[in-house]
């Protein structure tokens, strides 16, 4: 067992963390907080925390949080080598989302600092008017199992920034990250400013509906964001959600075809398709069809799977043996729906790791004859492809999921860029190129994909802040 977060005076359940690349190897062993009395105990604490972290100077809050990042970096290689021990995807993915959430949060530190009070002209000479940015108070951030480390960085460096607390709740099955970021804050930030809360998911609801924290953060699916939006919505606080995709990139009239075919393979099979933002749909002009699906499944088949921590593997396993056999049902219900299997579509059973949770990358083609393979989210390493023949039905196909994440043209015509930028329904956009977002720009989606960006822009400000307007007379 590397990691042992397990707590002998607290009570609650202990679990574990279990490698997905061989599943009877112990990885983590943590203690579930389930006492109230505990629970009020940490809540109360980061209220102290941030009474006394609001007092710092937004100049000052982002260089500690800088001074923060700069350690988190020196600690890469620890936080990845656990990242992939929990999650399976390979160390240099592991050691890349480390070092993007920190890029990321370096960004937002001097967002912060930044921050100025507005006057607005008032129509009485004597009075000036000012809108002022307090921090928000503290917050409940919710992470999800395929990000261990970057998605509490994307949490918990704008909540710092801006001078509020915050209280991570991570996966059960990746936990260690977030508990390695605690632990390197504790040298920084005041005591109980930011926490790691492992409770069961029933608690976590009624926490948030009990108006113990000023605004909930989550990150996760459709269903389980749905139940958080309740639950905010009965204690009033607000609530930030960034939910699933169903992500799709149109390819029309490019010059660079092997360009383009790397960067959506790139896109789609990256931690084996367990992104919100992977590329799970290709919808491609019908005289390029035969040559897409060729030019993907000759990649699929040389890419090599195994465990995340070998040197050379592409692909690591799905998180753990729940999802692995949803990915499983999922497309075998496509395939049976009328998507023409290309290549995959099986588990893969490795010498090297037994009883690992290794799906082959799949192509599926002639998926919109499937309603699972065109429309829903199947986060795994699995490609739909379907053709079209006028650029109308192109952006239909685009834009007939319930998800509006993120979605990419690769196109040379400068009037379907517009008409694409104009009408597609999805909240990051990408011109010839895949779907990775930079580090300075908002995170977020449309219809079912959430509610607010993340991470950085003006929604992320004024979720972590509260507006006043204030009044003076002179």
């Amino acid at each position: 067992m590397k990691f042992d977060y397990a707590r002998n005076d607290e009570q609650g359940n202990k679990f574990e963390s279990r490698n997905p690349a061989r599943p009877d190897e112990c990885v983590g062993r943590y203690s579930e907080v389930t006492d109230r009395v505990v629970v009020d105990g940490m809540i109360e604490k980061a209220r102290r925390a941030q009474a006394e972290w609001a007092k710092v100077p937004g100049v000052q809050r982002g260089d500690l949080l800088n001074s923060y990042l700069i350690t988190v970096e020196q600690n890469v290689d620890r936080i990845a080598e656990s990242i992939t021990l929990e999650q399976g995807k390979t160390i240099v993915e592991s050691r890349n989302e480390i070092l993007k959430g920190c890029a990321e949060g370096r960004f937002i530190a001097s967002e912060a600092a930044r921050q100025q009070v507005q006057t607005i002209a008032s129509a009485r000479s004597d009075v000036r008017n000012l809108i002022l940015h307090r921090p928000r108070g503290t917050i409940f951030a919710i992470c999800p199992w395929n990000f261990p480390a970057m998605t509490p960085l994307r949490k918990l460096c704008p909540a710092i920034a801006f001078g509020n607390a915050m209280l991570i709740k991570p996966s059960q099955f990746t936990p260690a990250a977030a508990f390695m970021l605690a632990e390197i804050a504790e040298d920084f930030f005041p005591e109980g400013l930011l926490q790691v809360m492992p409770c069961p998911g029933r608690m976590a609801s009624e926490l948030v509906a009990s108006a113990r924290f000023d605004g909930v953060s989550f990150t996760g699916s459709v269903e389980i964001g749905r139940k958080v939006a309740e639950a905010a919505a009965t204690s009033l606080v607000p609530a930030q959600l960034e939910l699933g995709g169903k992500n799709a990139v149109i390819i029309n009239d490019v010059i660079d075809l092997d360009s383009c075919l790397d960067q959506v393979f790139a896109a789609s099979f990256q931690t084996s398709g367990q992104r919100c933002t992977s590329i799970s749909r290709v919808i491609v002009k019908r005289d390029l069809h035969s040559a897409v699906v060729d030019g993907l499944a000759a990649r699929v088949r040389k890419l090599s799977l195994g465990d995340g921590m070998a040197a050379g593997t592409g692909m690591g396993p799905l998180c753990h043996q729940e999802h692995w056999q949803s990915v499983r049902d999922m497309t075998a219900k496509a395939i049976t729906e009328g998507a023409e299997l290309i290549v995959g579509g099986d588990i893969d059973v490795l010498e090297t790791c037994p009883g690992g949770y290794f799906y082959k990358a799949t192509i599926l083609n002639n998926a919109d004859r499937s309603p699972t393979a065109s429309r829903e989210e199947i986060f795994g390493p699995v490609l739909s492809i379907m053709s079209y023949d006028s650029f109308d039905q192109a952006l239909k196909l685009l834009n007939s999921t319930r998800f509006g994440l993120t979605s990419s043209l690769f196109s040379d015509s400068h009037c379907l860029i517009q008409r694409f930028l104009q009408e597609s329904q999805h909240g990051m956009l990408h011109v010839n190129n895949g779907t990775v977002p930079d580090v300075n720009m908002p995170f977020g989606g449309m219809k079912s994909s959430g509610v607010g960006s993340y991470s950085v822009g003006a929604s992320v400000a004024a979720f972590y802040t509260v507006e006043q307007s204030a009044y003076l007379a002179w």
